[in-house]
């Protein structure tokens, strides 16, 4: 009986849960005759169907963009391997409940109707997040998701961005909250030693190695290991890490005998990854053994409704610290907070904020107290005309100009590849996929094949 599950699909930053009936079939697609509606412009008129069970089957129609099922093998009992599986059309495959299935290049979940999805809130943050953004909250909640299985994530966002605690908030949601969380950032370290803090040594792999040593991969076993800016590690170490995502064992540096981990990956970088595997700096195997699952942080420029929160949060850390009252934020301190376009995003924030706590002797933080990383633009009078079509700089906040930009960018290159989406996506320097997102996102007309 399929009574008992709803359908959740998580659309350009928007949750929506579908009541399933007892038995019979449901569409998906863009279509208006389609059951359940997917307003995404890589998701073609009549996608897919699922057929009601159990057994849950899934049946993709000839879409343009596929359709894909990713999990864990732990789910069937089988080695902890991630398992990406894109449906031939025309062939029905078993869906089990909590597989995440891709729908072009948007998630849905079967999910059973019992089991309520506020386990999932934006409430899961880390104790000190402020999350009330409403992408944010979005984010948040297909991170616990997410969380629930074995896939590796990769999490995507610009330095500063919070990648490290979502990272965590993923690890104390998931059913390893109990075993350790182990950080390692790869660009701090040598070739050589972050081979060793990985994976470990024998006593007498080298000079100084005077005793034997675990390595991060050991001591997260059970847990989860975060390895932060994963594109900055060397191609070497990325051959081994690569073989322990494989075989899920461990071989110390020095050493002849291996030994089976039990570890969840999440990985995060700001580099664009598909760049870096074209260039040849990142093994594509890697990349696709890391990319279980990506989840994208805004900047912080793009969540201005959270800036006051979190700055009230960094001042009564830094306040405490220095053993007296937090001060008070003043609107006009908020005001120029609010109009900062934060290319340091949070950890800028929070050094705005430590020294503004430290030139505040009173009782409320001023525009004066506030020292920026970057200064600040002086302000531009008020616009005399009316505004400026959508492709133009807008004169605004930074991020609208970057939007702007990109998307007269995107709009050049799809005019001079005769709207060939592959071409422009090339000439671009991004990969298809995510041309097919910004033309989603910026609203862009997509040349569809019939």
């Amino acid at each position: 009986m399929g009574e008992g599950f709803r359908l959740i699909t998580f659309v350009s930053g928007e949750t929506r849960s579908y009541p399933l009936p007892s038995q019979g079939r449901i569409t998906l697609g863009r279509g208006e005759g389609c059951d359940v509606r997917i307003e995404d412009p890589s998701v073609s008129r009549r996608h897919a169907t699922l057929h009601l069970g159990p057994p849950f089957i899934l049946e993709d129609h000839g879409s343009v963009n596929g359709t894909r099922l990713r999990m864990a093998q732990e789910q069937a009992g089988g080695t902890g391997k991630i398992e990406e599986r894109r449906l031939q059309p025309g062939t029905p495959v078993a869906v089990e409940p909590h597989t995440l299935m891709e729908i072009g290049s948007v998630v849905v979940v079967l999910w059973p109707a019992s089991e309520p999805l506020s386990q999932s809130a934006p409430a899961a943050a880390q104790p000190g997040a402020v999350v009330s953004d409403p992408h944010m909250q979005r984010l948040y909640e297909l991170a616990a998701l997410v969380a629930q299985s074995q896939l590796s994530v990769l999490l995507r966002g610009e330095t500063g961005v919070g990648k490290e605690v979502l990272a965590e908030t993923i690890h104390q949601r998931s059913p390893r909250a109990s075993g350790p969380f182990v950080r390692i950032n790869c660009a701090a370290f040598s070739e050589s030693l972050l081979e060793s803090e990985l994976f470990g040594h024998e006593k007498g792999a080298f000079t100084s190695a005077a005793r034997a040593k675990p390595g991060l991969i050991e001591l997260a076993h059970g847990g989860t290991l975060f390895l932060d800016e994963v594109g900055e590690m060397p191609p070497s170490v990325q051959v081994k890490l690569l073989r322990v995502l494989e075989d899920r064992k461990i071989l110390r540096v020095g050493g002849t005998d291996s030994h089976g981990v039990d570890v969840r990956f999440v990985a995060a970088t700001h580099q664009d990854l598909e760049a870096c595997v074209a260039r040849g700096s990142f093994r594509q195997d890697l990349y696709f053994r890391i990319n279980g699952f990506t989840l994208t942080i805004p900047p912080l420029r793009e969540r201005v409704g959270e800036i006051a929160a979190v700055s009230r949060v960094f001042i009564a850390r830094f306040a405490s610290e220095q053993g007296r009252p937090p001060p008070a934020l003043t609107p006009e301190a908020q005001a120029l907070l609010e109009r900062h376009p934060w290319p340091g995003n949070l950890r800028e924030l929070r050094n705005v904020m430590g020294r503004a706590v430290v030139l505040c002797r009173g009782s409320a933080i001023q525009p004066e107290h506030l020292v920026f990383d970057v200064p600040q633009k002086p302000a531009e009078p008020p616009p005399t005309k009316a505004a400026p079509s959508p492709p133009a700089p807008t004169g605004g906040k930074l991020g609208e100009d970057i939007a702007a930009l990109e998307r007269q960018r995107i709009l050049e290159a799809l005019e001079q590849c005769a709207g060939n989406q592959t071409e422009a996506a090339k000439r671009l320097g991004i990969s298809r996929r995510t041309l097919v997102t910004r033309l989603g996102t910026y609203g862009i007309p997509r040349p569809r094949r019939r």
